[in-house]
Parts: C-alpha cells; sequence; structure tokens
C-alpha cells in the first residue's frame, strides 16, 4: 500500500509543527498538505522548514478543499467551531479525520457525529496510549468501587492552555462515571468555591491547574474511608500526541465511515 497522505490544519502552531515533524519521521505516512487560517503569515511557507523538518515541498495554504482533494487524511488539533468545519470538508473529500480538538462542547459532539455518517472520524481528548490505558483503568476501577469511595480528577498544563478542564480531564471523567453507569453531565463538580456544603456521594470533581510549561499531568483519585488509590499519566513531551494521531489515522484509512476513539484504534474499548 502506498504511503498514507495527511494533510495538517493549524500547521503553523505548536501542535502543527509538532505533527509535521512526526509525520516526516514516521513510516507508511507523507505530508500532503498543512493549511492555516487566510490571513497568517504562514501562508506560502514550506511546512517542512517552519517545522525544523526539513523541505518538504509543501507550501501551507487557507485553501482546505484543495488540500483535503490531494490527501487520504486530516491532523486536526485546532478549535471546536474549525474542526466541526474540517470534518464536513473530510466528509466531502472522503478523508480520514483525526480530532485531537479539546474544549469540545455537546453541539460540536453532535455535529462531529453527523459528518461520521460519511466519514471516518477518531475522535479523542487525547491520542496516548498511556493516556487511553489510565481511562480503561479508571473505568475498571470506577465500576468495582461503590460510593464510599469519591472521585476527583486533578490535572495541570501548561500557562497557555485556554481550556478547562482539560479534554482529558473530561475523557476521563466519562470513563469513570461509564463504569459507575451514570452519565457524567449528572454527577460532575467543576469548580468549588466558597461555602459548598459537604461532598455529596456519586460526585465526580474535577481540578485544574495552569502554569509553566507543563505538557499534562492527570490524576484520577479514588478517595475511600481509609484508603486512597490514585492512578496517574504524565506527559514529558508533546510528540507522544502526535504519533497517536498518526497511528490513528493509520488505523482508520482501513475502516468504514463511522465515529471512533483512540480506545477503537488501541483496541482497548472492552478493558
Amino acid at each position: 500500500m502506498t504511503d498514507m497522505g495527511l494533510v495538517v490544519v493549524g500547521a503553523a502552531g505548536r501542535m502543527g509543527r509538532m505533527l509535521v515533524k512526526t509525520i516526516s519521521e514516521t513510516e507508511g505516512c507523507a505530508l500532503a498538505g498543512a493549511v492555516e487560517q487566510p490571513g497568517s503569515i504562514a501562508i506560502g511557507e514550506d511546512a517542512g522548514l517552519l517545522a525544523g523538518a526539513g523541505r518538504a515541498n509543501v507550501a501551507i495554504t487557507a485553501d482546505a478543499e484543495a488540500a483535503f482533494a490531494q490527501a487520504d487524511g486530516v491532523l486536526d488539533f485546532t478549535a471546536p467551531s474549525a474542526s466541526v468545519h474540517f470534518a464536513e470538508i473530510a466528509a466531502r473529500s472522503g478523508s480520514v479525520h483525526v480530532v485531537g480538538t479539546t474544549g469540545l462542547a455537546e453541539e460540536h459532539f453532535a455535529k462531529l457525529r453527523a459528518a461520521a455518517k460519511r466519514a471516518r472520524i477518531v475522535q479523542s481528548g487525547n491520542m496516548s496510549l498511556g493516556v487511553n490505558l489510565l481511562a480503561a483503568l479508571a473505568r475498571k476501577v470506577a465500576a468495582t468501587l461503590g460510593e464510599d469511595f469519591d472521585i476527583e480528577i486533578l490535572e495541570m498544563h501548561h500557562r497557555m492552555k485556554v481550556d478547562a478542564p482539560s479534554g482529558t480531564a473530561l475523557l476521563l471523567g466519562e470513563a469513570a462515571a461509564e463504569g459507575r453507569a451514570v452519565a457524567l453531565k449528572e454527577c460532575a463538580v467543576r469548580s468549588r468555591d466558597g461555602h459548598t456544603g459537604q461532598r455529596r456521594p456519586g460526585d465526580i470533581g474535577f481540578a485544574s491547574l495552569r502554569g509553566g510549561t507543563v505538557v499534562g499531568e492527570h490524576s484520577v483519585i479514588f478517595a475511600g474511608p481509609t484508603e486512597r488509590i490514585e492512578l496517574v499519566h504524565k506527559a514529558e513531551d508533546r510528540a507522544l500526541f502526535a504519533r497517536g494521531a498518526i497511528r490513528a489515522a493509520l488505523w482508520a484509512r482501513n475502516q468504514r465511515p463511522g465515529y471512533y476513539t483512540m480506545a477503537d484504534v488501541l483496541g482497548i474499548a472492552q478493558l
């Protein structure tokens, strides 16, 4: 099979440059396009040179339609509204669409699922193997322990992150809620301030820290009456997210249209 041609959207951003570089280092795929928003100073630049990966002979463009038409897949770590827009283009072009964008709301998920009726979409709040294993473990532990164990999710990221809780924290919260057979939106507590009263049984709490250059740290804490279980993941290099996204694209290339997650890619959906 020929190399999978991949388009990176948001190619001039920090994650976009990492994706371009990682594609150049990965067998089985090649950079087929690079997209930025209209007006970006990066338009016309060679995506490989900008990423520090050497000349790729792929100029950054604002024309997503044309770029997608020449590719097999799209890697997307942009913004919620942009990801929904790119999902429609990918569905029309028949491209695999890997969505690592965080901050998605219910209306964004609904539009992605609608596009997945015609396209292969892999969406995850985190593309790393470790985090998705952590989610599977959180689901299992939550299913095993009763409500005597309180669930709290703590996350820390760099000072530039704009959404909270992180997409990964919400991924872990969803996993824990699934383990308890409840809807996260019914039991999530995203902030505490002032006189909050006692903690309600069954709540899943979130706490977000921001500072420095932290790539990402997440803990799922199960606090019982006389013991505490903590599941922890620390990301040390955002290249792991790029590698996971490329792995997802290569996997989805051979799938039917549908909405998939990294648990499907890794074969751990039932763990």
